[in-house]
């Protein structure tokens, strides 16, 4: 078998001869330049800390850093680069404690570590943890004396769990007698996530941590599988922590609900939930009960603000938006009338304004309005529009410090001024990373076409740094996941529209009925309409396309389809209709082969919601558009992707496709990660996917007149690979 390297070469060869050069953005570009965190400012608006990582396809290694961003001048600072230092937090102004994962003298335990974030040679240890911890929070108690808060797993029996000195188990095997076997990439075994204290004692750490949900054993924070830090707060005071939790009376895998608790930091009384769904907000109105977030106190400690969608059973329900009043106890409703979902929220340093983060018309906004009942959707103000922003923070001067990225711009630095509503750049990832500098010739545009039932329907096109509008440029169409997601203003090291028009390609990306950020009726308008109104907006998109004389660039005999997860499901959908032949490649990842066997899925309640439902009620909305009862009519060359550890959609979906087409005699080919989940997060397995997913479409859109390389066809080069 060919080297890696051996590989790399022959798949630039081969893509240089439809005018890919290796001096563009490259799949090795995306994935070896920097990839950068949030920053997060000291309290002084001076500072901020953020985590930056890389990989080296020569040493085949990540490294990993923190580092500071002066806030007056943009320079930044490496102060770690230990990949030991797993989180590093602001205690003042120039006081910052970290986590060190191999330094607590336990195995398997971490060691907490105090220094000055100027000045990292002097380092005191702090608290000698007995398990890996993770989204540490320092707490500081009325004396100013500090404390901490950590997330951890716990055992069944509320102590800390330890992979490393837990007693040795003899077998394998795992039981279950109630739903939710396993979740995301791994099977659900008793240990919980949970969140633990770390209190001074007469002035000496103690090293036993105290779990704050021990009262609540079926309680779990940060919830899986992707919670984090956002995922609970402390009040200004420190006496009390907030979390979201799964409600412990439901089982997940037919519901959504989680709830928002409260619980003393001391851990001196259990938990305790502040939005029950039979209870009643201010007004007198039934509260939500669907999914809760975010939870984050004011600075003045008067209100809680959460997040929470009123459905239960439906992920991908509008988020409203919620405070807690803490000395009544009160819920009040906020901007009901507003139709946009917001995923995060900030609070200004007087209390009286919220900052939202919501995605619109394919961008992740900045809006503002004030944190009052009588506010409505006049009332907010949009702020930042531009790009997709990851991190948002208030400083002392009233301005906000953003983290923020775009289709042509991995995560940089900016402050907007709210004065002047400007931004100014801190950190330009395009003009200080090697990798990204062609991309700021890379142009992204809009475009908006009719769709199905008379909707205006919105998509994305990307465009080569080196575009000209008089050549022909092949056509890369994406569908994307969810369904209930977009394409957006924003980078990604899976999906990066940037690496397949470097490639060659304009990319069209579009966003079809059941895609967020259009208003939630947008979003529900794909409830029973899996290959309904999304197949039509699709259909009509390319027919838009073919029809208008603005794109008279794009050659429509050589266009290809790619889609993942719901977007592999139409990849499969549109093979057994007309629109499958308009394409002469199909790419699809970790895609749906028959809607029959959504039931092999862990999350239970998503296709219960979408085909409106349990399978033996209604079984008729589960057959209705399924991609099996079209096979007879699959034509199109098609490469299937499909990983061992993806449990949303286990591998016998994309099995069953694969082994479908090679019966049909359909040039097919398949590629699989058996370490991989429902993505390919590891950069190997990432270049590879790269690698093959372009080698494929280039194969099936070469230019017939470029056939003959000097005796030697391009085809048989392909075949090499």
């Amino acid at each position: 078998m060919a080297s890696l390297r051996n590989r790399s070469l022959l798949v630039a060869f081969v893509l240089s001869l439809s005018g890919y050069t290796t001096g563009k953005f490259t799949p090795k570009d995306l994935l070896s330049a920097q990839r950068r965190g949030e920053a997060v400012p000291n309290k002084a608006g001076t500072l901020a800390l953020f985590h930056s990582s890389t990989y080296s396809f020569e040493d085949h290694i990540k490294t990993s850093t923190w580092n500071l961003l002066n806030l007056n001048t943009g320079e930044t600072t490496v102060i770690f680069d230990d990949d030991a230092i797993q989180e590093v937090v602001w205690l003042n102004d120039n006081s910052i404690i970290y986590i060190n994962g191999t330094s607590s003298g336990v195995k398997g335990g971490s060691g907490l570590w105090i220094t000055q974030a100027l000045n990292t040679d002097k380092r005191d240890l702090f608290a000698s943890l007995p398990t890996s911890v993770s989204n540490l929070k320092p707490l500081f108690d009325e004396n100013l004396n500090l404390n901490f808060i950590v997330s951890a797993l716990a055992n069944p029996d509320t102590t800390v769990y330890n992979s490393e000195i837990a007693p040795k188990k003899y077998t394998s095997g795992l039981s279950y007698e109630s739903l939710f076997v396993r979740h995301w990439d791994s099977y659900v075994k008793p240990e919980k996530s949970t969140l633990f204290t770390g209190i001074l004692d007469k002035g000496k750490v103690v090293r036993e941590l105290k779990n704050l949900l021990s009262g609540a054993p079926k309680l779990e924070t940060p919830v899986a599988p992707f919670g984090g830090a956002s995922d609970f707060d402390i009040s200004s005071d420190g006496k009390t922590v907030a979390f979201h939790s799964k409600s412990p009376g439901l089982n997940p895998a037919n519901n959504t609900q989680t709830l928002v608790y409260l619980v003393p930091s001391d851990g001196s009384s259990k938990p305790s939930a502040i939005n029950l769904p039979d209870k009643k907000d201010a007004a007198g109105s039934a509260l939500p009960q669907g999914a809760s977030s975010s939870p984050i106190f004011s600075p003045d400690g008067k209100y809680l603000a959460y997040l929470q969608m009123y459905k239960n059973g439906y992920e991908s329900d509008q988020n409203k938006i919620f405070l807690y009043e803490v000395s009544s106890q009160n819920i009040i409703p906020l901007l009901q009338d507003w139709d946009n979902s917001p995923s995060s929220i900030v609070w200004s340093t007087d209390s009286k304004e919220l900052f939202l983060v919501a995605e619109n018309n394919g961008r992740g906004k900045v809006f503002k309005t004030l944190a009052s009942s009588d506010a409505s959707a006049e009332d907010v103000t949009e702020l930042i529009s531009d790009g997709s922003v990851n991190g948002l923070s208030v400083l002392p001067s009233g301005k906000l410090l953003v983290s923020r990225n775009s289709l042509t711009s991995s995560t940089g630095y900016s402050l907007f001024d709210l004065s002047s509503k400007t931004l100014t750049s801190l950190l330009s990832p395009v003009k200080v990373d090697s990798q990204l500098s062609s991309l700021d010739k890379v142009v992204v545009e809009d475009f908006s076409f009719v769709g199905a039932e008379g909707v205006t329907v919105h998509g994305l096109i990307t465009k080569p740094s080196n575009f000209d509008p008089k050549r022909k440029w092949k056509m890369a169409f994406f569908i994307h996941g969810g369904p209930q997601g977009a394409w957006t203003d924003s980078w990604s090291t899976r999906w990066n529209p940037a690496v397949f028009a470097e490639a060659g390609y304009v990319v069209v990306a579009v966003n079809p009925t059941g895609s967020t950020g259009y208003g939630q009726k947008f979003v529900d308008g794909i409830q029973g309409q899996w290959g309904g109104r999304p197949y039509i907006d699709l259909e009509k998109a390319v027919e838009y396309l073919e029809n208008t004389d603005k794109y008279n660039y794009i050659d429509f005999d050589r266009t290809v389809a790619l889609g993942a997860s719901y977007g592999g499901y139409m990849i499969n959908y549109i093979q057994g209709k007309p629109l499958g032949r308009k394409f002469k490649a199909l790419v699809c990842h970790d895609g749906v082969f028959s809607t029959l066997n959504q039931y092999s899925s862990e999350e239970l309640y998503f296709p219960q919601h979408d085909f409106e439902g349990k399978i033996w009620e209604n079984r008729a909305g589960y057959a209705k558009w399924d991609p099996a009862v079209l096979v007879k009519n699959w034509a199109t060359p098609q490469l299937v992707i499909h990983n061992e550890l993806d449990y949303r959609l286990p591998i016998s979906e994309g099995l069953a496709v694969f082994n479908t087409l090679q019966e049909l005699g359909v040039p097919s080919k398949f590629l699989t990660f058996p370490d991989e989940n429902h993505w390919v997060l590891k950069p190997e397995n990432s270049l590879l996917w790269h690698e093959t997913v372009l080698e494929w479409i280039e194969r099936w859109t070469k230019d017939e007149k470029k056939e003959n390389l000097g005796g030697a066809s391009k085809q048989h080069v392909l075949h090499e690979l």
